[in-house]
């Protein structure tokens, strides 16, 4: 399947500038990189690149780099699919990202380890030890882990090219939707995730801060510390309260058989997003699990197409296959996306001039 062609133009909209970036920063003087947990020092510029985190290996696919080492991903293992293609042949995965092998790691002699704090904090010593590492603060910052991975690779110019055409790709959307939504703009928005035994509200990831970036609202009560909360009774349905709702969950008998049963009841149905139909089932890979540049772009893509925004920048392909949730485009999936539609259209705004 490989890269969409909004991923691929994002790569190399600048070619004709950067072409000559390629080149590494590095020039023979040792450099030192600051982190989540330190330093790293680098004589030369790293080669041999292992992947510890979804979003580090996004990061350094989006920036045209091969690791020789990644984690597995969390669904459509070994890899999710809008990166598999795009890996080098002959990639060692090293088992999840929340428990690395190490003997493998060091056995495949790298010369840069990028980890997460949350994740690898307790090993990072041993990391350390095996290779220069740098360790992101958050796993939800996907700019931050760019221009880390840019840092530590000298290919800084390349991540600023693509961090440049994400905030024009923000600022587009934002005043289209605007356009179109008028006085209903902003929206406050609720993500949700369906598991086997709860639902899970989130006050932060990912999704939420991108969210944020581009204008939506939090709901009223969703401004919490922490990632969010565990919904385990449908009497806290209430809590979903917003204009629109995104919804994602993964492919188990268990979560759709909770799905049919929330949705069912009559607190579920007096949500105001329920009612006006604005409730979009999102794909879970890019909403909470890709965290990176390039799953940053994939879920702005979604966005353009459930809120009927024209993406001038031609950074959609109409006759893509790879729908988001990796399933062929006319298929069940396609007719899921949007979960409860009754006839209740957007105001048609005038966004041309944006």
């Amino acid at each position: 399947m490989g890269l969409s062609l909004s991923c691929r133009r994002f790569i190399v909209m600048a070619l004709p500038v950067v072409c000559s970036l390629w080149l590494p920063a590095y020039a023979g003087a040792t450099r030192s990189i600051e982190h989540a947990l330190g330093e790293a020092r680098f004589e030369h510029s790293p080669e041999r690149i292992v992947t510890l985190h979804q979003g580090a290996t996004d990061s350094a696919l989006a920036l045209g780099l091969a690791p020789v080492g990644v984690v597995e991903s969390w669904l459509e293992r070994p890899m999710y699919r809008y990166l598999r293609d795009s890996l080098p042949t002959g990639v060692r995965y090293l088992g999840l990202e929340t428990q690395p092998d190490l003997e493998a790691v060091a056995g495949l002699a790298p010369d840069l380890i990028v980890g997460v704090r949350y994740r690898h904090a307790d090993v990072y010593p041993l990391l350390s030890r095996i290779a220069p590492t740098v360790m992101a603060e958050t796993a939800h910052d996907f700019e931050a882990m760019l221009e880390l991975m840019g840092e530590a690779t000298g290919r800084e110019r390349q991540a600023e090219v693509q961090l440049e055409a994400w905030r024009e790709r923000v600022q587009d959307f934002r005043c289209r939707v605007s356009a179109r939504l008028g006085d209903a703009w902003p929206q406050s928005v609720s993500v949700v995730s369906f598991r086997g035994d709860h639902v899970r509200l989130y006050y932060d990831g990912f999704a939420r801060r991108i969210l944020d970036q581009l204008g939506f609202r939090r709901p009223a009560g969703q401004e919490g510390a922490g990632w969010g909360v565990k919904l385990v009774s449908r009497e806290r349905l209430p809590a979903m309260e917003a204009d629109a709702i995104f919804v994602f969950m993964r492919d188990d008998p268990a979560v759709a058989e909770l799905h049919r049963e929330w949705t069912a009841h009559p607190l579920w149905q007096s949500l105001g997003a329920v009612k006006r139909g604005r409730v979009y089932l999102v794909d879970p890979v890019v909403w909470s699990m890709g965290a990176g540049i390039l799953a940053a772009n994939r879920l702005l893509d979604e966005l353009y197409g459930h809120y009927g925004l024209q993406d001038t920048s031609d950074r959609r392909d109409p006759d893509r296959a790879d729908s988001p949730s990796g399933q062929d485009s006319d298929g069940p999936e396609r007719d899921l996306q949007v979960l409860d539609r009754r006839g209740d259209e957007w105001p048609h705004g005038e966004d041309e001039t944006c």
